[in-house]
């Protein structure tokens, strides 16, 4: 069994005060939590159940993370 390493987008509800989380390349991926902690583990688990429906091939065709930008637009 090999690892896979994961980037995980999180935001804050500001209604809430909840994390969400989400992994873009794993449909279904997402989650929420009241912390940081309790969210990581929250993926994880989702993330293994994603994996429990997905092919081998599939698995293995997750598109590699590259990074991430930051940009600004004037509303």
């Amino acid at each position: 069994m090999r690892n896979i390493q994961l980037t995980a987008h999180i935001e804050r509800d500001h209604e809430t005060g909840l994390y969400i989380g989400m992994v873009p390349s794993i449909p279904g991926a997402h989650t929420q939590a009241r912390s940081l902690d309790e969210l990581q583990a929250n993926l994880k688990e989702v993330v293994e159940l994603c994996f429990e429906e997905m092919t081998k091939e599939e698995i293995e065709a997750l598109p590699e993370f590259v990074g991430l930008q930051s940009f600004s637009i004037a509303v």
